[in-house]
Protein backbone atom coordinates (compact mmCIF):
# COMPACT_ATOMS: atom_id res chain seq x y z
CA UNK A 1 0.00 0.00 0.00
CA UNK A 2 1.28 3.40 -0.88
CA UNK A 3 0.05 6.97 -0.62
CA UNK A 4 -2.84 5.81 1.59
CA UNK A 5 -4.44 3.75 -1.20
CA UNK A 6 -5.44 0.11 -0.83
CA UNK A 7 -3.90 -2.55 -3.01
CA UNK A 8 -6.45 -3.82 -5.50
CA UNK A 9 -7.97 -7.20 -4.75
CA UNK A 10 -8.69 -10.05 -7.11
CA UNK A 11 -11.79 -12.13 -7.52
CA UNK A 12 -11.17 -15.58 -6.10
CA UNK A 13 -13.26 -18.55 -7.15
CA UNK A 14 -14.30 -20.23 -3.92
CA UNK A 15 -14.15 -24.01 -3.42
CA UNK A 16 -17.91 -24.22 -2.91
CA UNK A 17 -20.88 -23.24 -5.00
CA UNK A 18 -23.66 -20.81 -4.31
CA UNK A 19 -27.36 -21.00 -5.04
CA UNK A 20 -28.32 -23.42 -7.79
CA UNK A 21 -24.73 -24.69 -8.06
CA UNK A 22 -23.43 -21.41 -9.44
CA UNK A 23 -19.80 -20.42 -8.81
CA UNK A 24 -19.08 -18.26 -5.77
CA UNK A 25 -16.42 -15.56 -5.72
CA UNK A 26 -14.92 -13.19 -3.19
CA UNK A 27 -13.00 -9.99 -3.87
CA UNK A 28 -9.89 -10.43 -1.78
CA UNK A 29 -6.27 -9.61 -1.22
CA UNK A 30 -5.87 -13.20 0.00
CA UNK A 31 -5.59 -12.42 3.70
CA UNK A 32 -9.20 -12.16 4.88
CA UNK A 33 -11.37 -14.57 6.83
CA UNK A 34 -13.19 -15.93 3.76
CA UNK A 35 -9.86 -16.59 2.02
CA UNK A 36 -8.59 -18.49 5.07
CA UNK A 37 -11.78 -20.57 5.20
CA UNK A 38 -11.46 -21.24 1.45
CA UNK A 39 -7.81 -22.30 1.88
CA UNK A 40 -8.85 -24.70 4.64
CA UNK A 41 -11.72 -26.10 2.55
CA UNK A 42 -9.41 -26.62 -0.44
CA UNK A 43 -6.96 -28.50 1.77
CA UNK A 44 -9.74 -30.75 3.06
CA UNK A 45 -11.11 -31.36 -0.46
CA UNK A 46 -7.66 -32.29 -1.81
CA UNK A 47 -7.03 -34.62 1.12
CA UNK A 48 -10.40 -36.29 0.59
CA UNK A 49 -9.64 -36.69 -3.14
CA UNK A 50 -6.36 -38.40 -2.30
CA UNK A 51 -8.10 -40.75 0.15
CA UNK A 52 -10.80 -41.51 -2.42
CA UNK A 53 -8.19 -42.40 -5.03
CA UNK A 54 -6.71 -44.93 -2.63
CA UNK A 55 -10.14 -46.36 -1.95
CA UNK A 56 -10.86 -46.53 -5.70
CA UNK A 57 -7.63 -48.43 -6.28
CA UNK A 58 -8.63 -50.97 -3.64
CA UNK A 59 -12.17 -51.37 -4.97
CA UNK A 60 -11.08 -51.71 -8.58
CA UNK A 61 -8.61 -54.41 -7.58
CA UNK A 62 -11.35 -56.50 -5.93
CA UNK A 63 -13.14 -58.73 -8.45
CA UNK A 64 -16.02 -59.26 -6.00
CA UNK A 65 -17.12 -55.60 -6.18
CA UNK A 66 -20.45 -55.25 -7.96
CA UNK A 67 -22.09 -52.68 -10.17
CA UNK A 68 -23.81 -50.86 -7.28
CA UNK A 69 -20.51 -50.28 -5.50
CA UNK A 70 -18.81 -49.19 -8.71
CA UNK A 71 -21.62 -46.71 -9.54
CA UNK A 72 -21.34 -45.28 -6.04
CA UNK A 73 -17.56 -44.99 -6.44
CA UNK A 74 -18.00 -43.29 -9.82
CA UNK A 75 -20.36 -40.76 -8.27
CA UNK A 76 -17.93 -39.90 -5.47
CA UNK A 77 -15.02 -39.69 -7.93
CA UNK A 78 -17.06 -37.34 -10.11
CA UNK A 79 -17.83 -35.08 -7.14
CA UNK A 80 -14.21 -35.09 -6.06
CA UNK A 81 -12.95 -34.36 -9.56
CA UNK A 82 -15.36 -31.42 -9.80
CA UNK A 83 -13.91 -30.03 -6.55
CA UNK A 84 -10.31 -30.52 -7.71
CA UNK A 85 -11.01 -28.84 -11.07
CA UNK A 86 -12.57 -25.87 -9.26
CA UNK A 87 -9.49 -25.61 -7.02
CA UNK A 88 -7.18 -25.76 -10.05
CA UNK A 89 -9.18 -23.07 -11.84
CA UNK A 90 -9.13 -20.85 -8.75
CA UNK A 91 -5.41 -21.24 -8.19
CA UNK A 92 -4.62 -20.82 -11.88
CA UNK A 93 -6.62 -17.59 -12.04
CA UNK A 94 -4.74 -16.25 -9.02
CA UNK A 95 -1.39 -17.10 -10.65
CA UNK A 96 -2.43 -15.10 -13.73
CA UNK A 97 -3.65 -12.11 -11.69
CA UNK A 98 -1.40 -9.06 -11.92
CA UNK A 99 0.78 -8.53 -8.88
CA UNK A 100 0.95 -5.37 -6.77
Amino acid sequence: MSDGEHEPGVFRLLPWTGAEGKPSYVLTDGTGHVSRVADSMESIQLSMAEDLLGHATDLLGDRRVGAVELRFLAGRLSESLRDVVRIAESRGARLEAPGP
